[in-house]
């Protein structure tokens, strides 16, 4: 995560607590609680979705907890939501909601805690939050693999041609063998650019090291010696990644400091057999720059989990590049992650509704708050994963810091 947002230095850290396995309820369920032992001292929650079930479980569990579920896989409509969250003590949302000024004053004097179901926190408006006392919880580390995989899928998926050539052979393209249809580049040998070096990017260099990469780059704020070491990567500039890198894949957060860094300028300095894959926020690439690189064959290929808007419409450009791999923001979608965020923010919403303090800092937190690095490295955890409650995206810096890539920027 890139930012130099003070915001996030503030905001109070708060621990998730243990949990036991949960029996059923409905929607309206008391957690914990005889109905006849309902009263004004539970705490009202307002949860944005129909989530996972270990985290409805631990919510359902919880005693003095009374909660209402949008019980949907869709959004819940703003105007919806907008009434639901009056009065309540806490919400459970997803990066679907935004929560801003208008939502808080809906929410009123009581709200205390925010858990987001999410790594992300740009559909969080900080300073209102902050301004308000309000806790605020997220849910990183549980899908630190999720994402690698899915970053090394769509890698493999752009080098080696898969979507074309699956489309070739279901559609009656194959035909007999030719020396160079539908060829691809391979991993072996190649250097492979980080984005923004943190969890993920190390996560997904590990996955890379069996395909015999030669070298690993990465760029940042400012170098991250101790990470850098675990993959034997190596600093450079946001010039020379690009100028250097056969694969470069984007892990940091969206900021205004990296809104639209993947740009003109940066495709303009790619090799033109390289390939780029965005697992990070939609918003730190220009589609335009992307399409007009892809389509003039300035770069291969590009392989995108994320884009501005979501969804991206059908009639789109870039979806009508065979050299464009487009996936729905699906990086964190398995079954183990999916269950393991729930419960994560699920936790985070009940400590938060405590009013516990942190028990749970990584072991860089310090360091992330005051030189402005990202907290690295496992989270306690007991049974059920443990973290504080501090707004963090993907990958990148903290508070405080002046990125030195703002130039680069639109």
């Amino acid at each position: 995560m890139w930012s130099s947002w003070s915001p996030l230095r503030r905001l109070q850290r708060i621990a998730v607590s243990a949990s036991r396995p949960a029996a059923a309820g409905n929607n309206n369920y008391i957690g914990g609680m005889q109905r006849r032992e309902q009263s004004a001292l539970a705490h009202r929650v307002y949860i944005t979705r129909k989530v996972p079930p270990e985290g409805l479980e631990i919510v359902r569990r919880c005693g003095r907890v009374k909660f209402e579920l949008w019980d949907s896989d869709d959004p819940v409509p703003r105007d919806e939501l907008l009434k639901k969250v009056k009065g309540v003590d806490g919400l459970l949302c997803m990066l679907t909601e935004k929560v801003d000024a208008e939502l808080l004053d809906a929410a009123g004097p009581n709200l205390k805690v925010l858990s987001t179901m999410s790594v992300g926190f740009d559909h969080l408006c900080l300073d209102e939050l902050k301004k308000r006392g309000i806790r605020v919880g997220y849910t990183p580390d549980v899908l630190t693999d999720a994402v690698a995989e899915l970053t090394v899928a769509l890698l493999l998926a752009t080098s080696r041609r898969l979507i074309e050539a699956a489309h070739e052979a279901k559609t009656g393209g194959w035909g007999t063998w030719r020396t160079l249809w539908l060829c691809g580049y391979e991993l072996a040998n190649s250097t492979v650019g980080i984005l923004g070096l943190g969890r993920i990017g190390v996560a997904i260099a590990e996955r890379l090291k069996p395909f015999k990469v030669k070298k690993f780059l990465y760029t940042d704020v400012a170098p991250r010696p101790q990470l850098a070491e675990m993959i034997n990567a190596e600093y450079v500039s946001l010039e020379e990644l690009a100028k250097q890198s056969d694969f470069l894949a984007a892990c940091c957060a969206l900021t205004p400091e990296t809104q639209g860094i993947c740009n003109r300028k940066l495709f303009s300095q790619m090799k033109k057999n390289a390939i780029f894959i965005n697992t990070s926020r939609g918003g730190i690439v220009n589609q335009e720059d992307l399409y007009e690189a892809l389509s003039a064959g300035q770069i291969a290929a590009a392989g995108l989990d994320v884009t501005t808007p979501e969804p991206l419409p059908t009639d789109h450009p870039l979806f009508k590049l065979k050299n464009c791999v487009i996936l729905p923001h699906i990086a964190s979608a398995s079954y183990t992650t999916r269950n393991a965020m729930s419960a994560l923010a699920a936790n985070n919403l009940l400590a938060g509704l405590r009013g516990s303090q942190s028990l749970t800092r990584h072991h860089r937190a310090q360091d992330w708050r005051e030189k402005g690095h990202t907290q690295d490295g496992t989270p306690v955890c007991r049974k059920a994963p443990q973290t504080g409650l501090e707004p963090h995206t993907h990958e990148g810096v903290g508070p405080g810091q002046t990125n030195p890539l703002r130039h680069h920027t639109h």
